[in-house]
């Protein structure tokens, strides 16, 4: 457990980011610790592993991307537990590897389901927060299809993550405008903007959208403008256990983020993420279509029906 711990630490530190990348790094945590262990007695390595499973998922919050690839494993496994002749090791890297095929496979279908959002005929104004791999493919996609549109993006302090959203949209040689985060009112009431595009890290049983901080700000303005929007995300974000209550956390990060050498007197809060309610949200885009938040619990277990609750060991 002590290597695993330790490794934990480059999603602790946030030197992994991106739903995607933390899931992949997750189950890579998972797989090489089923390797280093893999010639313990069968019933030994499953406990272990479940121990294994805690730490991982438990390293940063609102990352329910990760928690379901683990949960995907473990059900899979639940069901070769009693069977000696199991190489658990070979199994777990199957699945792991089928479960990221599954996320990268469903974000590219958002990507199609997406672009499809964006007109080909007018000239087309978008306004999206922090960085989405997957907000980002729409628009990549949009532009190999050849349609006319302009992106603004925010800074997305502290980290800046716009900075990466803005990088790879002139990459694209997609035309976009970076604006303060402050600034969000002022560039829908100064650019006719026709969509606000946003990603997700978690989504919830009730529908609701846990995202970066300043999500629901932009929210409130496209209610009181009349713009649509749209939260783009894989399925493979829905929260299980919030049907049963559990509430997702809202990671408070360090405030050296902020401010490093702060007076000493000074408090600073620093949450890196905030809620979206199903009511500001005009659809979620997934890999499954478009539809109301409300609808988010029913369509993803039609989508994973894997990830139904099975047996603890």
């Amino acid at each position: 457990m002590k290597e695993l711990l330790h490794k934990l630490d480059e999603i602790k530190s946030l030197r992994v980011q991106g739903a995607t990348n933390v899931a992949k790094y997750g189950m890579e945590l998972l797989h090489d610790f089923t390797q280093r262990h893999q010639n313990l007695p069968a019933r030994k390595l499953f406990n272990d592993l479940i121990k294994a499973k805690e730490l991982i998922k438990n390293a940063r919050a609102t990352e329910p991307a990760l928690r379901n690839g683990l949960q995907f494993v473990l059900n899979k496994l639940n069901y070769l537990k009693e069977d000696p002749s199991v190489n658990i090791a070979d199994y777990v890297t199957e699945y792991s590897k089928i479960y990221i095929e599954t996320l990268r496979n469903a974000k590219e279908r958002i990507k199609e389901i997406g672009s499809e959002r964006i007109p080909t005929k007018r000239y087309f104004n978008i306004l999206t927060h922090c960085h989405s791999s997957v907000v980002t493919g729409i628009l990549l996609r949009a532009k190999e299809q050849q349609k006319n549109f302009h992106v603004f993006c925010t800074e997305t302090r502290p980290r800046f993550q716009g900075y990466i959203t803005a990088q790879e949209l002139l990459d694209a040689n997609i035309e976009t405008t970076l604006v303060v985060d402050s600034a969000m009112r002022w560039v829908v009431r100064n650019y006719p903007i026709d969509m606000i595009l946003i990603g997700a890290d978690a989504i919830t049983s009730e529908g609701t959208v846990l995202n970066k901080i300043g999500s629901r700000l932009l929210a409130l303005v496209a209610r009181e403008m009349h713009i649509p929007y749209y939260v783009a995300t894989p399925l493979l974000k829905y929260n299980p256990e919030s049907v049963f209550g559990t509430l997702e956390k809202i990671e408070m990060r360090d405030y050296t983020e902020i401010w490093e050498n702060k007076p000493k007197e000074l408090k600073i809060k620093n949450p890196a993420f905030e809620t979206v309610s199903r009511r500001y949200i005009d659809a979620l885009i997934t890999e499954a279509g478009i539809f109301p938040a409300t609808l988010v619990s029913r369509v993803f277990y039609e989508q994973y029906p894997d990830l139904k609750p099975v047996g603890q060991f």
